[in-house]
């Protein structure tokens, strides 16, 4: 599996306000949407997802949501008070916050999925010496297989983040076809205070901008299913 982290994204309103304009920089080739074999089977009919339920302290009730792209290229998670932080002002458990999402997804028949790629923004206000790790998996209901991906953000940082998971082809992980599985969704945002000093200073990790909404998306990828079914 190929693993793809770049750098970028948007700001946080509740604690970066003043912060000056943050710089962009990337480290990897970027993820062509369009680029085949991912997207050449596109049905022309639109999926439908609904939000079964919500768990975690990232995602209190009503602050997490999904919708489908018009093009039926990916779908976007949207969050509004998702934020992890440590030092002053800080709880004794606000270092680490985590969601869990439980999609119902109905394709098009004759048509199943897999996720080609996901991109997470947010942003980071890391002292020297903490640090910030962005943590997500998911998986269909079921299935052994699960995809999983850790990035870490060393300080000192005043900047947005963005990461890109991508994976390789030959290991997409596809849903069965003419069955309904669930699609689980886990996050974790987590701010190690390590040598910091938390007395004085606040570090904190959101996927939060400046508007109150960022858009967590995953990319699609389709293809028909066999007349008779199967994977």
């Amino acid at each position: 599996m190929s693993r793809v982290l770049a750098a970028g994204g948007a700001a946080v309103a509740l604690l970066a306000a003043t912060f000056a304009s943050p710089t962009a920089s990337a480290e990897s080739p970027s993820f062509d949407i369009a680029e085949p074999p991912y997207f050449t089977d596109v049905p022309p009919d639109q999926m439908a997802i609904d939000l079964l339920t919500v768990n975690g302290s990232g995602c209190e009730p009503g602050t997490a949501a999904v919708a489908v792209n018009e093009d039926n290229t990916a779908f976007t998670v949207t969050y509004s008070d998702y934020l992890a932080m440590v030092g002053v002002g800080a709880g004794a458990t606000d270092f680490r916050k985590n969601c869990q999402l439980n999609l119902a997804v109905k394709v098009p028949s004759g048509f199943t999925y897999a996720i080609a790629s996901v991109d997470y923004r947010g942003y980071a206000s890391l002292a020297e010496g903490a640090t910030g790790i962005e943590k997500a998996s998911y998986y269909f209901q079921g299935s052994e297989e699960t995809d999983e991906w850790t990035h870490s953000f060393p300080g000192p940082m005043e900047d947005n983040w963005s990461v890109t998971d991508i994976t390789d082809l030959e290991s997409l992980v596809w849903a069965p076809c003419g069955e309904i599985r669930n699609f689980n969704i886990n996050t974790e945002l987590r701010v190690n205070a390590g040598t910091s000093d938390t007395s004085s200073t606040t570090s904190f990790m959101t996927m939060d901008s400046t508007d109150g909404e960022i858009e967590t998306t995953y990319h699609v990828a389709w293809k028909e299913c066999p007349p008779e079914g199967g994977s």
